[in-house]
């Protein structure tokens, strides 16, 4: 894998129409239609943990955005979505987000994050395959992950992942 130089940056207001391109051209256009965009309406992101990579030209190459859920009545971290585009897909950038994403959540207190993806890519971080936290359907429960950043943080936390707003 080659890797680039980056800068790291929290996300701004001006960055959000080339966050949101980014994520229209990376992900298919039924995106918002996912039980994980359903848990994010109606409520704010964690400003701190909405990133952005770009490179040294200051083109946007990579995004991840996080929300805040419940599990089981316990507030977590939903990670995602993260993207990276497709002229800069194996240069590590989706890698530099999310090690930037773990060491900020750890910074700011957060106990446990989870996501939705693939557990092959995912577990070189530390994710594990949740057994009893539910996503709403129609998400695969294979596909839900989850990573305690303090001891035991996910031990006894089971049951059905919610929107604050709920």
């Amino acid at each position: 894998m080659q890797q680039t130089v980056m800068t790291l940056a929290k996300e701004t207001a001006d960055d959000w129409w080339e966050v949101e391109a980014l994520y229209d051209l990376c992900f298919a256009p039924g995106r918002s239609a996912l039980s994980s965009y359903r848990l994010r309406e109606g409520v704010d992101p964690i400003a701190p943990l909405c990133l952005t990579a770009r490179d040294a030209d200051g083109v946007l190459a990579g995004a991840v955005r996080n929300w805040p859920v419940r599990v089981g009545g316990q507030e977590s971290v939903l990670l995602g979505p993260i993207a990276v585009h497709p002229t800069r897909q194996g240069e590590g950038v989706a890698a530099l987000l999310m090690q930037r994403c773990l060491a900020e959540a750890r910074d700011l207190g957060w106990a446990r994050l989870m996501l939705v993806g693939d557990a092959p890519y995912y577990q070189r971080f530390g994710f594990e395959r949740l057994i009893d936290v539910i996503m709403p359907p129609p998400t695969n429960p294979d596909r839900v992950l989850g990573l305690a950043l303090t001891d035991a943080a996910w031990d006894g936390v089971t049951g059905t992942v919610t929107s604050l707003r709920d």
